[in-house]
């Protein structure tokens, strides 16, 4: 957490970073050059691997839109604030489905988020993109810390799917999905200048890859990968042009740049090899890329297999600040600063993996277990328990507790342990 000494560190830097956090939807871990991808280039964010740091052990803390972006924003497990499924549009039958079954209808009121927290601390905030927290007009996001938004409120795939500047429509459903990396884009450089001299906050949650797949002309057929490939190449220009603008304004140098993933890919995108996918406990549906690029405080060229998890943002971009968190509420997100600029292993003992509001697994160090649970193949029962020895069967493929029982029973015992002081809403 951000501590006094942290705050004093920024302090004496003698000005605040700037703070650019830009989320792929449905990314896969396997979809970029810099882990492993031959079939998509992605050179700006290549860029930012080898001129700052690139995680491989990094997870959303869930394996669907709303829930994790509600852990990013809060530094809370998600079953903590309420969202643990997917939000929908209002007065929809799955909406209505969810308000009956006790959901929220948007991050709850109650919970703090990142953009309040860097707004008090003097920051110009925005959000630029995909919100998928809420779209009544109280749970949006000028409601939320931010003081600028555009975007859809939901995932392109729900409708009406309409474009928001602030709480007013400005381009009526169906919006032309086609241009919308290159808008998210023109909006992200249009806040960039205009929030000089003060130091900013910029939220970039892009709509793709998730489906339905658009790309503007100019990257349609662009990659190796098919119409889900280009989406990704266009993001990756998108990147490219954040960064020639924060390096055209003098501002590259103190600005703390995040790339990373809301979780794992859904029918079509990589996820490198690892078993699972969306809405899947399993490594692929949650183990996504994490990039820093900070040149004042992250070496370049620094590759970490520690754990880290999306919540961890939430904690890392306040210390950058030198803000401390929330006191009077329970927040799981670290500090991963120490460790990108590696000087620290992990701040985690162990991470915690959700399915809606059900703790399925549990990772420390290279073991990970997993609870009997659901699983998305024939006979669709529960099945399991299981411990995996992530060091020799990264691919969570056999179950090894008949062989290291004592490993499996101290596991569970700290799920046991770990639920029965968990606050969940």
């Amino acid at each position: 957490m951000a501590g006094p000494g942290a705050r004093a560190q920024v302090a004496k830097a003698g000005g605040l970073p700037n703070l650019v956090l830009i989320i792929a939807d449905d990314l896969g871990w396997g979809d970029l050059g810099c882990y492993g991808s031959q079939s998509i280039a992605t050179p700006h964010l290549d860029r930012l691997a080898i001129e700052g740091a690139r995680m491989t052990n990094f997870f959303s803390s869930a394996a669907v839109c709303s829930p994790s972006r509600a852990g990013l924003l809060t530094g809370r497990y998600p079953p903590r604030t309420g969202i643990t499924q997917v939000l929908f549009p209002r007065n929809s039958v799955p909406d209505l489905i969810l308000r009956a079954a006790g959901i929220p209808p948007g991050l709850p009121l109650d919970e703090v988020t990142l953009a309040d927290l860097l707004r008090k601390r003097g920051y110009a905030t925005a959000a630029i993109g995909k919100w998928h927290l809420g779209d009544r007009p109280e749970y949006r996001p000028t409601q939320r810390g931010f003081d600028y938004y555009f975007g859809p409120l939901y995932s392109n795939d729900m409708k009406p799917f309409e474009l928001y500047r602030g709480n007013e429509v400005v381009e009526p459903a169906p919006a032309d999905q086609d241009l919308l990396t290159q808008k998210y884009t023109a909006e992200a450089l249009g806040f960039i200048e205009r929030s000089q001299p003060k130091p900013f906050f910029l939220y970039l949650p892009h709509t793709f890859p998730h489906r339905p797949l658009h790309a503007s002309k100019e990257f349609r057929g662009s990659s190796q990968a098919g119409l889900y490939g280009d989406t990704v190449e266009e993001i990756d220009w998108s990147t490219g042009q954040i960064l020639e603008a924060l390096a055209r304004h003098g501002l590259d140098q103190n600005t703390l740049i995040l790339f990373t993933s809301d979780n794992g890919p859904w029918f079509q995108g990589s996820p490198g090899g690892y078993r699972g996918r969306k809405n899947e406990t399993f490594d692929g549906g949650m183990r996504v890329p994490l990039l820093a690029r900070w040149p004042d405080r992250i070496p370049p060229g620094r590759v970490s297999d520690g754990m880290g998890m999306n919540l961890d943002l939430f904690t890392t971009l306040l210390a950058a600040a030198g803000a401390p968190p929330p006191s009077d509420r329970p927040i799981d997100g670290q500090d991963l600063l120490p460790l990108l600029a590696g000087n620290s292993p992990s701040p985690h003992q162990a991470l915690y993996f959700y399915q809606g509001s059900e703790l399925q697994a549990i990772r420390v160090g290279n073991w990970k277990f997993h609870r009997r649970h659901r699983v998305l193949v024939y006979p669709f029962g529960k099945q399991g328990p299981w411990l995996f020895d992530l060091e020799k069967d990264p691919n969570e493929s056999y179950d090894c507790s008949l062989k290291y029982p004592e490993k499996a029973r101290k596991l569970e015992q700290m799920m046991l342990d770990w639920e029965a002081t968990f606050q969940a809403r």
